[in-house]
């Protein structure tokens, strides 16, 4: 897959899964912007790491939840290059509680963060994407929006919803040649899955296909492919990296 001149943004870039998607597009030749929300430490270890690649890295802060916040990125973005190719939102977070101790003021914070976050991502990129008649938009989402997640239901009614976004948006945006899928990681080694009770993960390696946990890179191939022109028949779909966990006939 080749990115040459290709100009993507990651949303939430300097987490685990976002960093290796940065990471695989500027080894492919695109100029990345990688967005953190607070952890600039982490962000700037990406770009170091990345100063090799035939790509180029930069950070900006942004804050998914705020739309005012992706605008002011993606219009900087627009303004830098003269053009939004690829954008991916891998933002997020999780926490375990039965469904009758989650607050309201949880619950709204989830979905703020996931799906509110995706929405804005989404909305402001599609009318940059629309002039240029092409774009690739990915969303991350989770393997609990699929099938749920024991005490996790504010997690899973989020990335749920983050799943029928995209399928609407990409039956909305298909006359503009933009393609917008999802991607659904299983257990895959980040520093969320230091959240689950150990009983959960091991569960989890027992019932997993592939009898392992994931990695961040095996993720973000999957992301990478859904932003490159390869991709160019695939909409509207969720690829579910789990190695082998759910099986959907």
């Amino acid at each position: 897959m080749d990115f040459t001149d290709q100009v993507a943004i990651v949303i939430g870039g300097s987490g685990a899964i976002g960093s290796a998607v940065v990471t695989m597009l500027a080894e492919r030749g695109a100029r990345v912007v990688a967005g953190y929300h607070q952890n600039a430490a982490a962000a700037a270890q990406v770009v170091a790491a990345c100063q090799d690649m035939r790509g180029d890295v930069s950070v900006r802060q942004v804050d998914a939840r705020d739309p005012q916040s992706v605008e002011t990125l993606v219009s900087a973005v627009i303004e830098a290059y003269g053009r939004l190719d690829a954008i991916v939102f891998c933002a997020g977070a999780m926490r375990f509680a039965p469904v009758e101790a989650i607050s309201v003021a949880q619950w709204r914070d989830m979905l703020a963060l996931h799906l509110d976050g995706a929405r804005n991502v989404c909305r402001a990129a599609l009318r940059r994407m629309m002039r240029r008649r092409y774009g690739r938009i990915v969303a991350v989402a989770a393997l609990h929006g699929l099938a749920g997640g024991p005490q996790q239901a504010d997690f899973s009614a989020a990335t749920g919803g983050v799943l029928g976004l995209v399928r609407t948006l990409a039956r909305e945006a298909a006359p503009w040649n933009i393609t917008v899928n999802a991607v659904a990681p299983g257990f895959i080694e980040t520093p969320q899955l230091n959240t689950i009770p150990e009983e959960m993960r091991l569960w989890g390696e027992q019932v997993i296909a592939l009898r392992r946990i994931g990695r961040p890179e095996e993720v973000a191939a999957a992301i990478v492919f859904l932003s490159s022109p390869l991709a160019s028949y695939i909409t509207g779909q969720t690829l579910v990296v789990d190695g082998g966990w759910r099986m959907a006939p």
